[in-house]
């Protein structure tokens, strides 16, 4: 029985058919036309877009306030209850560096961060010695849409670069400001990637340009006071296939530019001893062979997958000869550890690594070889490794959560093994992690594999099938979903809800082969993977079938709307969020903003009929037919670069078409935003009221 009542009639999208045909197959697309043919524009002038378009699409928002217009009170509710748990006039605990140390800080009310420094040795509460460098509620004023890409101060801190995008659109415009007046300069620069990485006198720095697709394929070195159109051009990345980015070392010595794809990796190095040099190749590129770099004074320490290392080993060269016949192994590749990241001090080797499914930070003493880790005792938990600031130190910072436990944020002395705690999260309204429970359980797959799901429910809440539960998945990239404290899911675990995190296929949560085997021709094991996590919830009684919303986005969209397909009746509902859904569409399309770099992810579907077949067997959109879908909230943001609007536009059109079911199919598309929605802290959470609010009302608890 559902539970919207009274709606209005739906949008129905006028059908435009449009054929194509690949490998001796034709698909017709009745929908296409949702996409604006002047779309590249449109991302940086939102107003040009085809009025025929953006109709429709606010004729599918109007529909979808009426279907949710009932969840008002219940939005704001929920929106009041987020917005408690947060300690509005947050302050990070501030990062030393030199003379000062850096930090961030929010004002009450305030929805984006003010950046800070105080002197190095000053007490991080004092306001009398903070310094604001930017204040992002300032900046803000008057635009539907800002987000701040952040600030870096150049070595002699008497600058720094931030970056700004207004249009959700992800192309940053850069300035430069005199940290000591906190003024801008007259340096402006456009349509870049959002940092920059500091020359070590500060006169100058390299950064990142997007071109008309959306990638980062060039780095320029801006002199300050000099306009854009003067800057030279330092690497030009040819291959359409490849992002860029561009940072620097502890030591200063060196600028590094990262080339790589989803599989494949190169480094180019720039001295900054000589900032015109032509910059040098460490490893060229060998499809499948990963690697990044990091400083150690006279050598650099090098992550890599090379010779067979799935799972990752850390090498070393000589910094004047850093090529890949002169690596040698420093920390031997072990089958089932995976390591996540490394850095590097004047004595100290660390790097992140997950075994047996949890984190660990381990530390090596470079003189004499001896290891030690870090690690806690919960069945779940999540560790963050920020490192420092300075090369030549002995204390680095990393934070600690779990599903039960706020963040912890330490300090921790690699020489002594002393930790420090300088700052556990406030939950202003109360938090007890006595009230919940945080379980590791393991469902199985329908190849025998073992998925891990991380559950959060409160002790009271009865495991007899009856509880509604918020399922979320990703499984995509590699990206691994950690077991983290989230006061926004206690508004749904406090009402009765179970939340889960199944830890699919796609990601790297039990090592590289987890990623291996979510991806190109076994991309379906992530969506099999998370349909017998839900069978394990429905057949262990933590909740069941007629209970269990789903929720993904972006590649985890794409999760949602192959499941709504492959189980509709295991689902009451099913949130997508910028669903990645028009797989085969887009791969096809070599002009769209990202498409060559995932290929390596997806298969490219326009050299090979094979990948054609398999990205057509399982592409949500293609597959929409006569099937009763349960109730689905689609979300989008117009100027999104990642999941373009039209992919869930065209997605509801079609499923509101075949479904032979009574549940409404929503639509709501952000017109003030990109891929990650609203930019401020509380608009934000508005939106996961919002999503929440679908979610209660979908398992009858409003």
């Amino acid at each position: 029985m559902s539970v919207f009542k009274n709606l209005p009639a739906a949008p129905v999208a006028p059908k435009k058919p449009v054929t194509d045909t690949r490998h001796g197959m034709t698909r017709t697309d009745d929908y296409a036309w949702l996409r604006a043919e002047n779309w590249q524009a449109m991302f940086k002038d939102p107003s040009i877009l085809d009025p025929e378009i953006r109709r429709h699409l606010e004729a599918e928002n109007t529909y979808m306030n009426a279907a949710m217009a009932d969840t008002k009170d219940l939005q704001k509710t929920l929106f009041a209850e987020m917005r408690g748990r947060i300690k509005e006039d947050d302050s990070s605990v501030p990062m030393k560096d030199g003379p000062f140390a850096y930090g961030t800080s929010y004002v009450t009310g305030g929805e984006h961060p003010r950046y800070f420094r105080i002197p190095r040795e000053g007490a991080a509460g004092d306001e009398t010695i903070r310094r604001v460098l930017l204040d992002g509620d300032r900046e803000a004023e008057g635009k539907a849409y800002f987000r701040i890409a952040g600030l870096d101060h150049s070595s002699d801190h008497s600058r720094g670069i931030w970056g700004y995008d207004d249009k959700g659109s992800e192309y940053f415009t850069l300035k430069v400001r005199d940290l000591s007046t906190g003024e801008d300069l007259e340096d402006l620069l456009e349509n870049t990637g959002g940092g920059g990485a500091w020359a070590p006198d500060g006169k100058s720095f390299f950064y990142t340009v997007l071109d008309e697709n959306h990638r980062p394929s060039k780095i320029f070195h801006h002199v300050i006071g000099t306009p854009q159109s003067e800057d030279r051009l330092v690497y030009e990345e040819p291959d359409a296939g490849f992002f860029m980015s561009v940072g620097g070392s502890l030591l200063d010595d060196f600028i590094y530019i990262d080339i790589h794809d989803h599989e494949t990796s190169e480094y180019r190095l720039i001295p900054t001893r000589d900032l015109a040099a032509e910059p040098r190749i460490v490893a060229v590129r060998v499809t499948g062979l990963e690697y990044s770099m990091t400083e150690g004074g006279d050598v650099f320490y090098i992550l890599t997958n090379a010779d067979g290392a799935k799972d990752f080993k850390i090498m070393e060269a000589p910094v004047e000869a850093p090529q890949k016949e002169n690596w040698r192994e420093v920390v031997p590749h072990k089958p089932g550890t995976l390591i996540l990241s490394h850095m590097a001090y004047a004595r100290h080797l660390v790097w992140l690594q997950r075994r047996n499914g949890l984190p660990e930070i381990v530390i090596r003493d470079r003189r004499t070889g001896e290891e030690h880790a870090i690690a806690f005792a919960e069945e779940a938990y999540s560790l963050g490794l920020s490192g420092a600031a300075e090369y030549d130190t002995d204390i680095i910072r990393f934070s600690y959560s779990s599903m039960t436990t706020p963040s912890q944020l330490f300090d921790y002395d690699m020489q002594t093994r002393k930790r420090t705690l300088l700052k556990t999260q406030e939950v202003p309204s109360g938090h007890d992690p006595d009230d919940y429970v945080t379980r590791r359980v393991f469902a199985p797959a329908h190849d025998g594999e073992q998925v891990p799901v991380t559950l959060l429910y409160r002790k009271d809440t009865p495991l007899d099938g009856s509880a509604p539960c918020l399922l979320y998945g990703y499984g995509a990239y590699g990206i691994t979903i950690p077991a983290s404290f989230n006061t926004n899911c206690l508004s749904l675990v406090d009402r009765g809800f179970v939340y889960a995190i199944a830890h699919i296929r796609g990601g790297k949560d039990k090592g590289f082969h987890w990623y291996e085997d979510g991806k190109m021709a076994k991309k379906t094991n992530t969506f099999k993977d998370f349909i017998a996590a839900a069978d394990y919830l429905n057949q262990e009684k933590f909740t069941s079938y007629a209970n269990i919303v789903a929720e993904g986005g972006s590649a985890g969209g794409m999760l949602m709307g192959a499941i709504a397909n492959m189980a509709p009746e295991k689902f009451r509902g099913i949130i997508a969020a910028v669903p990645f859904v028009d797989v085969l569409s887009t791969m096809l399309d070599d002009t769209l903003p990202l498409t060559p770099p995932e290929w390596p992810e997806w298969g490219n579907p326009i050299d090979s009929p094979e990948f054609y077949d398999i990205i057509a067997s399982y592409s949500p959109y293609d597959n929409v037919g006569a099937r009763p879908y349960p109730a689905i909230l689609a979300l989008g943001g117009l100027t999104d670069p990642r999941v373009t609007y039209w992919e869930p536009a065209k997605w509801v059109a079609k499923l509101r078409e075949e479904t032979t079911g009574s549940e409404p199919i929503l639509l709501k598309t952000n017109m003030d935003a990109g891929h990650g929605g609203a930019s401020g802290r509380f608009q934000r959470l508005e939106e996961i009221a919002f999503e929440y609010a679908f979610a209660i009302k979908v398992a009858g608890r409003m």
